[in-house]
């Protein structure tokens, strides 16, 4: 099989997807998730990968999955038959249709199908020889949650030693999705790759593509940046729009010199959360580069987290609603006052992060307040537009920023 991937390699994949390509290769990581616009040609890419590797390792199933298992047959089922098509290894392969399965006749490895919606049908997926080395998800976003693709990756994911499980799909236009919050979650064995149709040959795609691409760009652009470049260009109804994330380097916070700290609290369902910042004054900018966000920790393990960081330098301003829990989180060691709340509090402070000429937000170091910012949306109305009111709901790192910056907003006017 070395020759074919030697040999056919330029002709069936995109130059994008060359380094994912060595990356799967070498077994680089577990999960890939793949996201882009129409025409990136990620879906031919992992069911070339699929066939390929399955005929390299005689121990290798696959998994291929939808949402709805009525779509299969349409969509990753003959994306499958493709690939071994444009392989030029038909003859290698057995394809069933009555009900949707590929084998290699050699050593009748399998490719099986299945829907999300009939989950005892998943749990019971089983292979005679060998095990599922190969799952994929074909429009992820489909599915309703991690907690679901968890469940079944833990009924997939047995009797092997290297997994590789793709994700494919084209990124919501709400920072608010499930799935475009789960990409910016950092995990050693993750690796997320963007591709568009811009790196692909004109001959794949055909000049009438292009062209299409080409009107929508000049007369609709926020449709193209979504469904053609794969952008998450939001719904509209975003609060901060003055959000970049970016990595905070080191070198960058030892320059830093107006640290500020806040806490809000939580236990059981909400998350407590504890922020540090830097403002910077002269430009309006804020960066945010320091998070703990726990759910179910006591005063006395949230004070002993704060104090590995804050190591008794500085104030930490937290919500004035639970003063037994300040007076408590001071007794260990946590220089904490109350913060300062009036009746406009809340909208004065978002107003004023949102005049901000920049909020920088490490993705690594701040993963859950970078989701937070980004996927805080108003609420629609019902008619086409949004309620005016800001909603309360995972807010909490915003709420902890609002706290560690109340001298700043009475010091410092932003327009």
């Amino acid at each position: 099989m070395v020759g074919v991937r030697e040999t056919r390699l330029s002709e069936v994949i995109a130059k994008s997807f060359y380094e994912v390509h060595r990356d799967i290769f070498n077994l680089g990581h577990t999960h890939y998730w793949l996201k882009g616009g129409r025409g990136s040609t990620k879906s031919s890419f992992i069911s070339i990968e699929i066939i390929l590797g399955m005929m390299s390792d005689t121990k290798a199933n696959a998994v291929a999955l939808r949402k709805v298992g009525v779509n299969i047959k349409d969509s990753v089922f003959e994306q499958l038959r493709w690939a071994i098509d444009v392989l030029g290894v038909s003859e290698k392969w057995e394809i069933k249709t009555s009900v949707p399965e590929l084998i290699f006749k050699k050593t009748g490895q399998k490719i099986i199908f299945r829907g999300g919606d009939n989950p005892k049908k998943i749990k019971s997926t089983k292979f005679l020889k060998g095990y599922s080395k190969f799952i994929w998800y074909e429009e992820v976003d489909e599915f309703s949650g991690m907690n679901e693709i968890r469940s079944i990756n833990q009924s997939l994911m047995r009797g092997g030693e290297n997994f590789i499980v793709f994700y494919s799909y084209n990124p919501p236009k709400s920072q608010r999705s499930w799935v475009n919050n789960e990409v910016m979650e950092v995990r050693s064995d993750k690796l997320v790759h963007h591709s568009t149709y811009l790196d692909v040959p004109k001959g794949w795609l055909g000049k009438q593509f292009f062209a299409e691409a080409e009107h929508i760009k000049r007369t609709r652009s926020d449709i193209y940046e979504h469904e053609y470049l794969g952008k998450v260009t939001g719904t509209g109804g975003e609060v901060f729009s003055n959000v970049s994330i970016r990595e905070i380097t080191d070198r960058e916070i030892e320059s830093f010199d107006k640290i500020h700290r806040g806490l809000d609290w939580g236990y059981a369902c909400d998350p407590l959360h504890y922020t540090v910042n830097h403002f910077d004054r002269m430009r309006k900018r804020l960066y945010i580069f320091y998070e703990i966000h726990k759910s179910g920790l006591t005063n006395i393990m949230a004070s002993r987290l704060i104090n590995e960081e804050n190591k008794g330098r500085g104030t930490v301003i937290c919500d004035s609603a639970e003063p037994k829990s300040i007076d408590e989180i001071r007794d260990f060691g946590v220089r904490a006052e109350p913060c300062k709340k009036g009746p406009d509090s809340v909208e004065f402070g978002i107003k004023w992060l949102q005049a901000l000429e920049e909020i920088i937000i490490d993705p690594t170091r701040c993963p859950a307040t970078a989701r937070e910012f980004l996927g805080y949306e108003f609420l629609p109305d019902g008619m086409g537009g949004f309620k005016a009111k800001y909603p309360d709901y995972d807010n909490h790192s915003i709420d902890a920023v609002r706290y560690s910056l109340e001298n700043e907003m009475r010091k410092v006017k932003v327009r």
